[in-house]
This record gives C-alpha cells, sequence and structure tokens, in this order.
C-alpha cells in the first residue's frame, strides 16, 4: 500500500486528494510540525528536505514534491482521467501547477517561512509586509488566466485543481478576501463538494 507523510494546512494535501480521486488506497502519516517531527532524524531518513509530502510508494521507493507525486498518482490510476490527452491541455494544467509551485506557494509563505531566504529579524518582517500584495497577484493571475470555467481546464477536474484548492484555501489567512474573486470563490465550495474532500476531512487531515 502506498504511504503518505503529510501535516494538515500544508500543500501535502492536495496529494491526499489525489490519492481519493485516483481511488487508489494508501496509509496516512502525520508529521508533527508542531513537534517540528519534520527535523528529526526519523523523518530526515524520508524526506532530508525535511518536508512534506513524501510517498513510499509499493516497491518503497520514496518520492517527494507536490506536483511530482501527483502526476505520479495520475499515471497509476490513468482511468481517473486525471490528466488531460491533449497536448495544449495537459500544457495548461501544468503551467496552472507549475505558477503555484513557483509563485504563489513562495508569496505565502514569505509570511511563516522567512528564515529560508534572509537571516535580519527586519527582512522578515519585510516580506510579511509585503505578503498581502504578492498573494493578492496571484489570485488575480489564478482568476483571470489559471481557471477555464469550473475548473482549470472548464468543465473537468484535472491534478491542477486538487493543488490550486489548497493554495487558495490560504489566501485569507494571507490578507485577501476571498469575495474579492468571484470566480475562486465560487471554485472553493465546488471542490468541497467533491467526495475527495469529503473524504480527507473525515480523516482529520483537511
Amino acid at each position: 500500500m502506498l504511504k503518505l507523510y503529510y501535516a494538515p494546512g500544508t500543500i501535502s494535501i492536495a496529494v491526499a486528494l489525489g490519492l481519493e480521486e485516483a481511488g487508489l488506497a494508501y496509509e496516512p502519516v502525520k508529521v508533527d510540525f508542531a513537534a517540528a517531527a519534520q527535523t528529526k532524524p526519523e523523518y530526515l531518513a524520508i524526506n532530508p528536505k525535511g518536508r512534506v509530502p513524501a510517498l513510499i510508494t509499493e516497491a518503497g521507493t520514496i518520492l517527494t514534491e507536490t506536483g511530482a507525486l501527483l502526476e505520479y498518482i495520475a499515471d497509476l490510476a490513468p482511468q481517473a482521467g486525471l490528466i488531460p490527452t491533449d497536448a495544449e491541455e495537459a500544457a495548461h494544467m501544468r503551467s496552472v501547477m507549475f505558477y503555484l509551485a513557483s509563485t504563489m506557494h513562495v508569496a505565502h509563505a514569505h509570511k511563516m517561512r522567512g528564515s529560508r531566504w534572509a537571516d535580519k529579524p527586519e527582512s522578515h518582517a519585510d516580506m510579511q509586509a509585503k505578503v498581502p500584495q504578492t498573494v493578492r497577484a496571484s489570485a488575480e493571475y489564478v482568476q483571470s488566466d489559471c481557471l477555464r470555467g469550473d475548473f482549470v481546464l472548464g468543465d473537468r477536474i484535472s491534478i491542477a485543481d486538487l493543488y490550486l484548492f489548497i493554495v487558495c484555501n490560504w489566501i485569507e489567512g494571507d490578507g485577501v478576501p476571498r469575495k474579492d474573486f468571484p470566480e475562486i470563490d465560487a471554485f472553493l465550495p465546488r471542490m468541497d463538494a467533491r467526495d475527495s474532500v469529503k473524504s480527507v476531512r473525515a480523516k482529520g487531515m483537511l
């Protein structure tokens, strides 16, 4: 069985949603960030980056990075149709995921993880102060260029939506009101209604 290392409130939950959407059995293993478990030798032996998610395959291989894990899950369950067969649609889906990983998630991380980029407290404070502006700019891009209807691909779900759902759930905590972005505000409850999200919530992961 697949084993997913996750922490509530983190992007790792997108991978849990992918497993649920794909109908794949998995064992969720919580990494207790409050106890700094991600920094301990036991977890660093699994993921030397000290981050989640990490996925152990049935062959015992350890895989990391959200986008890569979502692609892997989609490949394991092609019948779920989580990656489009059309090349241009697939490119759009991946462009959204790469944007979330490289830009929007990083903007969010500046609020609490400034030590990744700077040492001085005043630098951390400056990054924190910038978060509402940079996350708002990202939300504007998501609304104008990423969502092409109900979902990233219009009328059907893909792995990009699972990623987007988690990231967009952070925006209000980053000082960006959802109501300012009606497409995002409609997208989130649409995702909440899915069985995958309900299942992950029932497991206490989300």
